[in-house]
């Protein structure tokens, strides 16, 4: 592919760069230990999948739950359901659930923990059109809500217009960046 993936574990410190510099917050991950990169992960990176990757024998409160056990300052779990759509849906386990409340809970995970950066590989990539379009409302939402970084990775270059700034990769670099001054509604979307 273009790198689009290995650019978000990059960021995220799932993977250590071979050439180049990673900073965040001003500080440098090119080169920080296993424990710093581990409190990185931890205290500052929200993961958002294409597969949701919840615990089947979990609630959805518990699934959220999980990921606020490690932070300092998390949000509360009912809420953050809540932020989601899916406070009525707390008790339910994965299997109860449809793909698109269960990204949604995968999102409620990863906010849960109150991180700085919210990392979204394909996030709409295994849903129809409509729920693709509400994930979409709700990332919108959740950055200018908690004042969190989104970052989107997709292969879908329609969600480009949603964004403030669109960074294009060709053969694992990059080709392009665009600031978009007037981005579309997630509504305004065309699949």
């Amino acid at each position: 592919g273009s790198g689009k993936t290995t650019l978000l574990n990059l960021i995220g410190g799932l993977d250590q760069p071979t050439a180049g510099a990673v900073t965040f917050d001003g500080r440098d991950l090119t080169h920080a230990s296993s424990a710093e990169l581990t409190r990185y992960r931890r205290e500052d990176v929200g993961f958002v999948f294409q597969f949701y990757n919840l615990v089947p024998n979990l609630t959805a409160r518990e699934n959220v739950m999980v990921s606020t056990e490690i932070v300092e300052a998390p949000l509360d779990v009912d809420e953050t359901l809540a932020m989601v759509g899916l406070a009525d849906r707390a008790s339910h386990f994965p299997s109860q659930l449809s793909g698109g409340e269960q990204q949604r809970v995968a999102i409620a995970r990863a906010v849960a923990k109150n991180p700085k950066l919210l990392l979204c590989d394909e996030p709409t990539g295994a849903l129809d059109f409509e729920t693709g379009k509400r994930v979409l409302r709700l990332l919108v939402d959740l950055n200018e809500r908690l004042d969190t970084t989104v970052v989107v990775i997709t292969h879908n270059a329609a969600l480009a217009q949603v964004a403030d700034r669109v960074i294009h990769l060709r053969s694992g670099e990059v080709s392009e960046v665009t600031e978009n001054a007037t981005p579309i509604s997630p509504e305004e979307v065309v699949w």
